[in-house]
């Protein structure tokens, strides 16, 4: 641990808690206020912190910071990387390692998968590659369980042409977020070798990942509503919801269907057929303007393994 710069932390604490407004903290409207910015007694709330505690920090006159004190105030005043990195020196700490995208899936997520049972779903990696799946996304996507290629976006720019995307406006649309996600996993994992190497690959590989790549759009990936014909269960409609897990990279993709429609009726008697242990059905397509060209299809594993 280095020395403590008291008035600088002091001094840092008290602008950041100025520039940062209630609304930006997910904080309800209060009303007009005397000076910019968090109250004090806010931060302390947001952070887990005793108010007088925090007092004292910005007053220059606390203890020294725990690494876990100040990871906690750089989320309340919304710190980017670099400005957490700084609070961590002035308070005399080591800044924390830079985080790393994960492979790894914890059994609390693997459990969560399994009790989706009406609610086709999968885990990506920050890469783009299939991780996990529940057994209802078996319906849409192949059974991956033998593939070692299991890269969505490798899949997106290798098995579509550039002339069925340039066709379809939403086709367009969802492969540009796609390229412009990867871009976020890039900036927030530099130097990780898994993603260096796929964009290295594509950018040699597609001119129109090069092309979209190049525009440097960055767009964490958001939902959007699909549609599909799947061959057992006819037309469906669903919201595709992406749950980023925390600290790892990895995204849980789910298809929602709307309570009492036609699409949770279907995705019902599905479940009802992979349980029943029914085959391996045929991949669903999408309708003319969603954007998601044919779907790959998953299989269920313990490895790598479902669709963007």
């Amino acid at each position: 641990m280095s020395i403590v710069d008291r008035d600088g932390l002091a001094a840092f604490l008290r602008a950041h808690r100025a520039a940062t407004s209630p609304a930006d903290a997910g904080l309800p409207d209060a009303g007009r206020r005397r000076t910019q910015g968090l109250r004090r007694q806010e931060v302390a709330q947001i952070a887990g912190l005793s108010v007088d505690y925090y007092i004292r920090l910005e007053q220059g006159r606390g203890p020294n910071p725990s690494p876990q004190v100040l990871s906690a105030i750089a989320r309340a005043l919304m710190l980017s990387g670099d400005e957490r990195d700084y609070l961590f020196r002035i308070a005399g700490q080591a800044p924390p390692e830079p985080a790393k995208p994960s492979r790894e899936i914890t059994a609390g997520i693997r459990n969560l998968l399994d009790s989706m049972t009406e609610i086709p779903a999968y885990i990506l990696d920050a890469a783009g590659n299939v991780l996990a799946w529940n057994r209802l996304a078996t319906c849409f996507i192949s059974d991956l369980s033998g593939h070692q290629d299991r890269n969505m976006i490798r899949w997106t720019f290798g098995r579509t042409s550039e002339e069925h995307i340039r066709a379809d406006s939403d086709a367009e649309r969802f492969t540009r977020v796609t390229v412009a996600d990867l871009r976020a996993a890039y900036a927030r994992f530099p130097g990780d070798p898994a993603i260096q190497s796929l964009v290295t690959e594509m950018l040699a590989l597609s001119p129109l990942f090069a092309q979209m790549w190049d525009s440097h759009e960055v767009q964490v990936r958001g939902p959007m509503m699909k549609r599909l014909v799947h061959p057992d269960a006819g037309p469906l409609e669903f919201e595709c919801q992406v749950l980023h897990i925390a600290d790892t990279g990895q995204r849980l993709i789910t298809y929602c269907a709307a309570p009492g429609s036609a699409t949770q009726k279907a995705f019902r008697m599905l479940a009802e057929q992979v349980s029943a242990g029914s085959g391996d059905p045929e991949p669903a397509r999408a309708l003319p303007g969603t954007g998601s060209g044919p779907a790959p299809r998953l299989g269920r594993g313990a490895g790598p393994s479902g669709s963007m």
